[in-house]
This record gives C-alpha cells, structure tokens and sequence, in this order.
C-alpha cells in the first residue's frame, strides 16, 4: 500500500517555476517507478514525466521535455517535479502516482500502469 500527497501547486505567471512534490509513505516507494500526470477541465489525464524505481531512466511528454524535470529521493520517499518557463497551457491538477509493478526497468507512461494516486495539486498559469 502506497499513501501519496502532493504539495507545491500554486498560481505563476507564464515565463516562472514551480516544483511539485509527492511524498509518499508505504514499504513499496523505493521499488517503484513514479510518475506526474495532469487533467485539465474538461480533458483527459494525461502522462506528464515518469522516473524509474532507481531514479536512473526518466521520460517525459514531449511538451514538457527541455522545460520539466522530474527526480526522486528515496531516503526521503518523495518525488518531485521541476516546472520552468511554464506556459498557460500547463495550467491543470498535476497528480502523483505509483507503478503497479515492482522494479520495472523502464517508466511506465500509461494511465492504467500506476494503481495509487495522490489528490492531486493546482497548478495555474497566467498569461
């Protein structure tokens, strides 16, 4: 069982940062991949960036790659999200989550892949 809750979600003006951050507890963070997903109103909750259970493979959207950087700290059993120069389209809940699978080589990028969810945190941007 894996217990997720995100914080660092805000209202910037395009152009300025953010960083996200999920701290998990439960026995099973540390052989997990995490991933951040967002859901704007009215669309789909799509993948955002994902890093292995090592921290040593990431993968990102192609619209947050160059801009977003996602990292983990293990002994802190937290995730976090590194947003700059954000632009009003990254306005959406940002959400944390858990692979289903244990030590999974590669970043799982599908919805169905991760089974534990945090609630999820605003993130606004201004134009």
């Amino acid at each position: 069982q894996v217990q997720l809750v995100e914080s660092g979600g805000g209202l910037v003006q395009a152009g300025g940062s953010l960083r996200l951050s999920c701290a998990a507890s439960g026995r099973t963070f540390s052989t997990s991949s995490m991933g951040w997903f967002r859901q704007a109103p009215g669309k789909e909750r799509d993948f955002v960036a994902g890093v292995n259970w090592s921290g040593g493979s990431t993968y990102y959207a192609d619209s947050v790659k160059g801009r977003f950087t996602i990292s983990r700290d293990n002994a802190r059993s937290t995730v976090y999200l590194q947003m700059n120069n954000l632009k009003p389209e990254d306005t959406a809940v940002y959400y944390c989550a858990a692979d289903r699978s244990p030590l999974r080589r590669t970043v799982a990028t599908g919805r169905d892949q991760y089974n534990y969810w945090g609630q999820g945190t605003q993130v606004t941007v201004s134009s």
